[in-house]
């Protein structure tokens, strides 16, 4: 794993500094403590408005050899595979197999306007940017024996389009890429597939295609498919029109295709997956942009059928977002409150609720959180898996560090979690798409 170029963002602002634009408006603004702004009642700060906003950025250098993440007590990690290209997220099969997504972003459209100059750098180069290679496309780690250590790796489905979200129902396989859900048809303990897939419905994608990871997840029933599809922009800049069917939870009819809005106003939803105990869909929501440090705070979330959550008027319920116009009183009335804050621009990319018994007890019934970390908050925030803990199908307590060490002393990053799966042992299994590993984390001395 090799150190990227090291970005510096001096350089840029000075080239927008000739171009006139205002960098006194984008000076330094500290945050507070970002512990202060978890859970169901955060506390929100008022709102700040730039024309440039601060960034800080991780540079990205890479794990060296013999280093892995922090784990909290009781806890020990490995690495499961290396070497890989962008992982995002991952699929446990039934028979202990994992799927690992290889995934890179779609090729964005020409920049109309020096911010976009910027931030598709700043995205550019606070990813594994600099590496090149095969990406878009699934790993399978082949566990031959049942103990959760891969015996081997090979190429499953290759030539994807920006790939994400995997769901199999009975020998149905699902895949969620940019622009459309394919469906495959799966034999068990196949270590390639070969089969063509047929598309089961179009998604979102381009040209602007702003989110464009889609999340799945099935219906305990198997009945239905659930996908989220992020906003195309941060608050609406692209037009309003360039966010139809977006900003949503996507409910698909497994057997037809048909599909129609289940849930709304979700900036950008990842994690889809039902809360065992309540039977709930629940999600993780990278809310806003620009507005300060500390807002807007992004969340977890129950979904509620025919729901509206805010994006792009509102906040945190009825917070209104000034930057939004024409406004829409009517629809910031009825926005809900999400269940649980993980503090601002985290960048919660993954959820998986525990419930096999293989950790310790402290860590059974709730919710691991992978935090793929800022770029626009000093200090830096996120950059580590989190668990919260659940009672009778909701958030009960303070969220709890579990998985650190992704950044350095020196604010470098060696990786960062997106993607998180339990084995079929009972492992926990984050997906590092800068470290380019998968890690796993099981009970120390088990």
């Amino acid at each position: 794993m090799t150190r990227s170029n090291t970005f510096r963002v001096a350089p840029l602002f000075t080239t927008l500094l000739l171009s006139g634009t205002a960098l006194g408006l984008a000076g330094c603004h500290e945050g507070g403590d970002p512990k202060a702004e978890y859970g169901p009642n955060p506390p929100l700060p008022a709102l700040q408005q730039f024309l440039l906003p601060p960034m800080k950025l991780a540079t990205v250098v890479g794990w060296k050899q013999g280093e892995t993440p922090t784990v909290a007590p009781g806890l020990k990690i490995e690495a499961l595979a290396t070497d890989l290209q962008h992982p995002r997220s991952l699929y446990t099969l039934p028979n202990g197999d994992v799927l690992v997504v290889e995934s890179k972003a779609p090729p964005p459209p020409p920049p109309k306007r020096p911010k976009d100059i910027v931030m598709g750098l700043v995205e550019s180069w606070v990813t594994s940017g600099g590496k090149t290679g095969a990406s878009n496309r699934i790993t399978l780690l082949h566990d031959a024996n049942g103990d959760g250590v891969p015996e081997s790796k090979s190429v499953f489905l290759d030539h994807l389009n920006s790939p994400f979200g995997v769901a199999l129902v009975g020998n149905d396989l699902y895949i969620a890429n940019t622009d459309a859900i394919v469906r495959y048809p799966y034999t068990p303990g196949e270590t390639q597939m070969t089969a063509p897939g047929t598309t089961l419905m179009p998604l979102p994608g381009g040209p602007i295609d702003h989110h464009w990871t889609k999340s799945l997840t099935a219906s305990p029933d198997g009945n239905l498919l659930y996908v989220g599809v992020g906003s195309n922009s941060n608050i609406t800049e692209n037009g309003i029109e360039a966010e139809k069917n977006r900003a949503d939870i996507l409910e698909v009819n497994r057997a037809t295709g048909r599909w129609r809005i289940f849930a709304s106003g979700l900036r950008n939803p990842n994690g889809l997956t039902f809360e065992p105990q309540s039977g709930a869909l629940w999600t993780v929501v990278n809310e806003r942009d620009e507005l300060g440090p500390d807002l807007v705070p992004d969340y977890m979330t129950s979904v509620k059928d025919g729901g509206f959550y805010g994006w792009p008027y509102s906040y945190y319920g009825q917070h209104v977002d000034p930057r939004v116009t024409p406004q829409r009183p009517d629809l910031v009335e009825k926005a809900i409150v999400p269940d649980y804050a993980l503090s601002s621009h985290v960048a919660p990319l993954g959820l998986v609720f525990y419930t096999a018994n293989a950790l310790p007890q402290a860590y059974r019934g709730g919710a691991f959180v992978g935090e793929h970390g800022s770029w626009n908050r000093t200090p830096l925030n996120g950059y580590k898996v989190v668990y919260v803990p659940f009672a009778d199908g909701k958030p009960n307590g303070p969220e709890q560090d579990v998985v650190t060490g992704f950044l350095n002393s020196n604010d470098e990053a060696r990786g960062r979690p997106v993607g998180l799966a339990v084995d079929k042992t009972g492992a926990l299994l984050i997906a590092d798409d800068v470290g380019n590993t998968v890690w796993r984390v099981t009970a120390a001395g088990g």
